[in-house]
């Protein structure tokens, strides 16, 4: 159970239920009329929060997140529909909700809403305007949630398709030609000069070759090409506007 320096600590706050899911947010909190300790809290349930819904806080407990109750959301969210009179809790209406909840009749001693504070505490000051439960006021701001949002920007693909493109490249090539020699008769070869006639008409001929290039193609691989992701960081500024709470002071009064 919370106890009451702790009521306005959860006013305004998120309610979260035992399955960890977001129920809504605390609107107001129901004391009780003898012991002024907090008993029931409304939780602002439904679409855009129209409805009201009524939680026992016997086992509640405050988080930094907000107030922590002991039932699903949905149990929450079906719970009956009292109508306080005047801020005040009927014995009928709470004998309706512990039932539903299964927590026995309680002690049907009236609950009321927690207008004013006073509670004899020796609090100096109370609230006027609205519910609270402290001589304090609490001031507040909004704040910008900044998140990130993974959508699609784009698609990348490869494809292969052939092209004919024109080379040229220099391939050495070897020529033979025909070259005349002469030398002079000697010992050593007078024999193979004299060996024919004296006179005679002859031909002689030498075969000459060339290289020619010859041009054919033949399919290699050359290199593997595939698609990849990398992450790369940066920053983008975002703007909005928020709303913030300013206290002022009327009156004759000391700053401090």
């Amino acid at each position: 159970m919370i106890d009451q320096d702790q009521v306005q600590r959860v006013i305004g706050r998120d309610a979260y239920g035992s399955d960890g899911d977001k129920i809504g947010r605390v609107g107001q909190v129901f004391l009780d009329d003898q012991t002024g300790k907090p008993d029931f809290a409304t939780v602002n349930t439904g679409l855009f929060g129209m409805s009201e819904s009524f939680v026992p806080l016997a086992d509640a407990t405050v988080t930094d997140e907000g107030l922590s109750v002991p039932f699903t959301k949905d149990r929450v969210k079906d719970a009956p529909n009292v109508n306080p009179d005047d801020g005040h809790l009927s014995e009928e209406d709470e004998q309706t909700l512990f039932e539903y909840y299964g927590l026995g009749s309680g002690a049907p001693a009236g609950r009321h809403h927690d207008e004013t504070g006073d509670v004899d505490d020796g609090r100096v000051g109370r609230d006027i305007s609205g519910p609270t439960a402290d001589e304090a006021m609490t001031r507040s701001e909004e704040r910008l949630d900044v998140g990130t949002q993974r959508q699609e920007t784009g698609r990348v693909r490869l494809r292969k398709y052939v092209e004919t493109e024109h080379v040229q490249t220099t391939v050495p090539v070897q020529r033979e030609r025909a070259v005349v020699e002469r030398e002079p008769i000697t010992d050593d070869n007078v024999a193979d000069a004299t060996s024919g006639p004296e006179l005679s008409e002859e031909e002689h001929e030498v075969v000459l070759h060339e290289e020619k290039p010859v041009v054919e193609t033949h399919v290699e691989p050359v290199e593997r090409v595939r698609l990849g992701k990398e992450q790369r960081a940066d920053e983008e500024t975002v703007a909005g506007e928020v709303r913030k709470e300013r206290i002022e002071t009327e009156g004759d009064i000391d700053n401090r």
